[in-house]
């Protein structure tokens, strides 16, 4: 396992942890870094964010850094927001504090502690505070239970999390059962960090999940939605998704997986290379049997996605074959798809499903052309048709839709051709 990696110290992020860590520590209180920065670090991935762990209470970190300075994210679980200094300005102060305070991110800041009883399957029902051992010893797995000292430069493992970075294993912190009793997402938890890390995961935590598969249905659609998306956008999803099938996740998540077609899947997900979650999803509803529609829908309230990621899923799947069979296709047939707002999204999963497509090929040369050339205005327009004596109806629609299709297809090529298209009131 190789050094932490000092200079990932360097990004604006790290740099403001430990400026609050150097703060704490003037004020006589420990500080480290805490968590799944110091995981990523070891592993020599930059960290999305810097968490920071002490044995200041929360009342002691809004003390040091000032109420007006702290956001209580947590404080009855012991975690406090530091906001970053505010920018010193003398124009207009009370209007350029408030515009600098809406970028601000905080960091969080968490006091050590052991947690209480988790009655309702997700948050201790009290929590009392400690030191770092027993902090680490509270927490999910034990890579995630690391501290980093920055002014010692040492890594604190109370829980042997160093040795399963190196062996690339995933293994809960005490007893499996106990922490998945806690909180149960733990175990899709699990599955999720096995995919993006590309770890495996220890027998006894596996066969826990295993045992206890059914008890992920008492968690909310919007906190298993959102480890869902971590898993589908892995570069080893299919991974992923065995997994969930392996561990008995996927009959209470997503009961369809059972009859995925693995090889066909694989394939497709590979060519997708890093696809979105729209891609992805889009991907493997293609390669399930049945209603892939009917299977969005209960995905949908049961993850509970938004509207925008249904709409572009329902879009890939209503659109895609088309993209891969569009080589011959008409422009006016073909275009109205490529000017859909999730025209991305359906590109992309064509060329999951058929990459040396020649359609797929033309779809995205039109794609990354000049806006005008996918989109060009209208040659006329229903004012237009208006103006001639016509009445809104489904006359209007069918000549206005002709007369684009024929300015697509290059058949009318002045505005002045397309107004003779227009009837006259003697016809």
């Amino acid at each position: 396992m190789p050094d932490f990696p000092t200079e990932i110290l360097n990004s604006p992020a790290a740099a403001e942890a430990v400026r609050i860590i150097t703060e704490l520590k003037n004020a006589g209180f420990e500080a480290v870094l805490a968590g799944g920065c110091v995981r990523d670090a070891l592993l020599g991935r930059t960290p999305k964010d810097f968490d920071v762990a002490t044995d200041a209470t929360p009342d002691s970190v809004r003390d040091v850094f000032g109420k007006r300075n702290t956001l209580a994210f947590g404080e009855s679980f012991g975690v406090i927001g530091v906001l970053p200094p505010r920018p010193e300005t003398t124009e207009h102060p009370a209007s350029n504090a408030k515009e600098s305070a809406g970028k601000l991110m905080p960091t969080e800041v968490a006091t050590f502690r052991a947690d209480g009883s988790y009655s309702d399957g997700r948050r201790p029902d009290s929590v009392t505070y400690g030191d770092a051992e027993a902090d680490a010893l509270r927490r999910d797995f034990t890579i995630n239970g690391m501290f980093y000292d920055v002014f010692e430069s040492r890594i604190i493992d109370h829980v042997g999390g160093v040795d399963d970075l190196a062996k690339g294993h995933l293994r809960t912190i005490g007893k499996a059962i106990q922490r998945f009793e806690e909180d149960k997402l733990r175990m899709l938890r699990a599955v999720r960090f096995a995919t993006t890390l590309g770890f495996s995961i220890e027998h006894k935590t596996f066969a826990a999940i295993q045992n206890h598969a059914s008890d992920i249905s008492v968690v909310s659609g919007e906190r298993i939605g959102a480890e869902m998306r971590r898993v589908m956008t892995a570069p080893a999803v299919d991974f992923g998704l065995e997994t969930l099938v392996d561990t008995g996740l996927s009959l209470h998540i997503w009961p369809q997986l059972q009859t995925m077609n693995w090889t066909e899947f694989s394939t497709a997900i590979q060519a997708a290379k890093r696809p979105s979650f729209e891609v992805a999803m889009a991907i493997a509803l293609f390669h399930l049997p049945g209603d892939s529609m009917h299977t969005l829908r209960l995905i949908f309230d049961d993850w509970k996605l938004s509207v925008a990621e249904r709409r572009a899923i329902e879009a890939a799947l209503t659109h895609a074959e088309t993209i891969t069979q569009c080589d011959g296709l008409a422009w006016s047939k073909l275009q109205p798809i490529l000017v859909d707002a999730d025209a991305p999204t359906i590109v992309g999963t064509a060329r999951a499903l058929a990459p040396k497509s020649r359609g797929v090929a033309r779809a995205g040369r039109a794609l990354s052309g000049a806006p005008n050339e996918l989109d060009p205005p209208p040659l006329v327009t229903g004012a237009d048709l208006i103006s001639s004596g016509m009445r809104p109806g489904p006359e209007f629609k069918a000549i206005l839709q002709s007369i684009r299709d024929d300015q697509l297809d290059g058949k009318l090529n002045s505005r002045e051709e397309a107004l003779k298209r227009i009837p006259t009131g003697d016809e």
